[in-house]
Parts: structure tokens; sequence; C-alpha cells
């Protein structure tokens, strides 16, 4: 059996390819959208990739479905209660898939949405226990897949909190303990809440190490799994309705188009955005006036996809060279409309330097000064609920950065405003997007709240 796991840092996604040597025939399993890692290994192992399956529409990602099946010509399978706009082939539970050898067996898991499902995977037809389960959203390494996301289209958090748990104990935990788990999703994904750092594990370790499912009874279950979600970036209602749709195949080969100055400011007058993927510290000494920052070394999809409307026109300012790295990591969750890029960005800086501006950054001592001067001042806290419960800065409102779009009008734009997060990184993703909603004095904070607890002790 080949068996290869794929871990995208950037969206906390892990995919699978799994191949039998003595036929040469391949599945992938929740592939992302940029597939040429799929291709190349399965070239290299002399394996053809018959089939895609998806354990279900996934909110989080725009999955490489389609583009898989239209370079290998490959169906595209789901469980049989899946009904997307393309041709499927409908799988039911306790359907068994022969590559040979290898052998998958499908168990339906409705839980986090109603088509959830888990692919077991014997190495030999006949073994006495299977080599793993792909799991997709239904379990997790430390938790479960999250039941609330369907809440808004007419599914209860509670009628699919309690599928989740039927599924865990009957479809999942009935597996023998030695079952290797190879979940969607790690540590970071919005799509759970307490998803571990580890990729892997068993189905024995996570009987008696996961808080769920060490929940002693179905009431308790669903009232600690529908407790203290983190919210759900912007772009997951996006991403699940354009994963259930035929939709344009991603080139992930295309270079964006270079955009002079000019070009550049005919796009924003006519509401494109631009993304400046530069770290916080760079963006700080200078960018240019309207620029949002959401840093490439960071989860800058996922943060993009959080800020930005699905439904507009980008242009990136990114580093020289990494223009089709940013391109493709915003199509990774279907944000397609990449207009191009800025070209010669830091000529552009240099010969437009009244269209320039410097963000202000605060250390820890300066918001206290601030504090102690400016009465008026409004200080909001980025980080998720989670977070802001476990201690925040005196007089700090919480306004998750993914939520600031939607609650601008909470805040008064005439104030001066300061904005922290953890570190750093989501403050001047949302520092830039007030000073871009037309807010006249902000600043983050060096370091973030971490920073803070080291130097205010308070």
């Amino acid at each position: 059996m080949i068996f290869n796991q794929y871990y995208l840092d950037c969206l906390s996604h892990a995919s699978y390819l799994i191949g039998d040597e003595s036929t040469g025939r391949a599945v992938v399993v929740d592939p992302q959208r940029d597939i040429s890692g799929y291709l190349s290994d399965a070239a290299a192992h002399g394996l053809t990739i018959e089939l895609v399956l998806e354990t279900h529409f996934h909110a989080d990602f725009l999955s490489g479905h389609l583009e898989l099946a239209a370079q290998t010509g490959a169906a595209i399978g789901l469980s049989a209660v899946a009904e997307p706009e393309y041709e499927i082939r409908k799988l039911a539970d306790g359907e068994r898939i022969s590559l040979g050898e290898v052998v998958l067996e499908i168990r339906h898991t409705p839980g986090h949405t109603p088509e959830s499902m888990s692919i077991v995977v014997w190495e030999h037809d006949g073994d006495e226990a299977p080599y793993g389960v792909l799991t997709g959203d239904t379990l997790f390494i430390g938790d479960v897949g999250r039941p609330d996301l369907l809440a808004s289209v007419g599914v209860s958090r509670e009628e699919l909190a309690t599928k989740l748990y039927d599924s865990l104990h009957r479809q999942l935990l009935s597996l023998p303990d030695s079952t290797r788990v190879f979940p969607a999703h790690g540590a970071g994904s919005a799509c759970g809440k307490n998803l571990s750092t580890e990729l892997t594990s068993t189905i024995g370790a996570q009987r008696h190490e996961n808080y769920a499912l060490l929940a002693p009874d179905q009431t308790t279950f669903v009232e600690l799994v529908t407790e203290g979600q983190p919210p759900a970036p912007g772009y997951f209602a996006h991403d699940a309705a354009l994963n259930k749709q035929h939709r344009a195949l991603m080139d992930e080969t295309a270079l964006p188009i270079p955009m002079n100055w000019d070009e550049v400011q005919a796009a924003m007058a006519n509401g494109a955005l631009l993304i400046d993927g530069r770290d916080p510290v760079e963006f700080a000494r200078g960018h240019l006036h309207g620029a949002v920052n959401v840093g490439l070394e960071g989860r800058y999809a996922e943060f993009a996809g959080s800020v930005v409307p699905s439904d507009i026109d980008i242009v990136l300012f990114v580093e020289p060279g990494t223009e089709l790295e940013a391109k493709n990591r915003l199509g990774r969750i279907g944000f397609d409309r990449v207009l191009g890029h800025v070209d010669r960005p830091f000529e552009v800086l240099q010969t437009h330097q009244d269209r320039v501006d410097v963000a202000s950054r605060l250390t820890p001592v300066e918001l206290e000064q601030r504090q102690e001067e400016l009465s008026e001042l409004q200080l909001v806290d980025v980080r998720n609920p989670g977070e802001y419960a476990l201690g925040s800065i005196r007089g700090a409102i919480n306004i998750p950065v993914g939520q600031l779009p939607g609650r601008l009008a909470e805040l008064d734009p005439e104030r001066p405003t300061v904005v922290y997060c953890a570190g750093g990184y989501r403050s001047s993703v949302a520092a830039s997007l007030l000073r871009a909603n037309g807010f006249s004095d902000v600043s983050d904070i060096v370091g973030g709240y971490g920073a803070w607890t080291q130097v205010v002790h308070r």
C-alpha cells in the first residue's frame, strides 16, 4: 500500500493519496485545490488516480476534486445523501471499494454535516484489523467536528450534534483500538475548538483522551461540543456553496498579471481591494494608502477570507517572486478575482510617496501612557472569545478579527483606536482594515497580548 498524508499548515488541512502497488490503482481523499503534488507522487509510484473521495462538503477550503477529475478522468465519490451540481459516484454506508489488495470501506458519519462520511482503510482484504480510518471532520485528534456551521441554513446544531454522537459511537468507536486515525484538519483550524498539533492517533488513544468522547452521555456530549466554538471565518459559507457547484478550474501555474501604477489606481477606484502580503513590520514602515495587511508568512488565505468580501476584485502587493504563491493561496479558498499584482512594488513606494502611509505600532508601555492620557481611547481585542476569556487588557472590547467587517458600526471612527491580538499578526490585519474604512487614528500593539502580559503584569 502507498499511503501519503499531505498537510497544508496555512489552512491546517490534511489530504491523502492511497494506492495499491499490485494494481497501480489509487484514490485521493479531500484534496487541496492545487493538485500538482498528488499528480507528481502518483506518477512517481506508477499509480493511476481513479477516484477522488470527499468526506463532506468542506467549508474551510475549496477542494480540488474538479481539478483532479479534469486532469485524470477520475470519478468523484461522495456520500449517497450528497447532492452536488456535478456528477458523482454515490457511496452507500458499508460499501467497499477494492483497489486490489487494498480495500476501502465507506462509513456514513453525519454530524459535522449531513453528508459526512469516513473511510476505513484495509491494507489487505481480510485483515483482522484495519490499517486506519480517514475521519474527515467527524473525529479530530483531541476534538470532534463542530456541529454548528449549518445552523444558519436550517439544520440546528443540536440536531447535528446528536447525529455526531451516534456516528462517533456506532461507526468509529466500534473500530479496534489499534486503528490509526487520520483526520482532515489539525491545530489552528476553525472546524473545531481543541484540535491537537498531532497529525495522527489511534482509536484507542482518542477513546481515552478526547474530551468529547469522554462525555458520559449524549446530553453532556451535545452541551460540550456546541459550547465555545470559535467564530467561523466569513468565507466558510462561500466555500461550502462552491464545493457543491460547477465552477472554474484553477491553473496553479498561471502567474498574476503585473499592473502599473495607473492600472492599480484605476482598479482601486472601481472597488478593488489592495492586499499587502508583507509582514506587519515591513507594512508598518510604509504601504500604499488603502491597503489591508495580510502577511503571507501567516495564515494568509484564512485571514484574507475573514476580512475580504468574496465578491470583490483583488490587487496584490507582495515581495517580488511571491506573486504566484499569493494568488494560489487565495485560490485555495476560492478567491479567484485577483486582477494582478503591483509591478515593481518598492519602486512604486519610492515614486509615489504622497500615497504612502506609515502604520502606528505601540509598545505595551506606550499603550499604558495612551490610556492615561486619552480618556476617549477605544481598545479592541481581536482574538477569539476563548482567548479573550482567559484574560484581556483593562477596558478592551472583544471583536474577533473575522467579525470586524460586520461590526464596524460598534466602533467610532473619530476616536483614537488601539487593537491587539496574541502576537501582532491579526492586529495588523485589523488595524489596516480599520484604516481602509476611514478610521483616522489607529495603532496596534507590537507583540500583542503576550508582550503586554510580560511587561505590564496585570
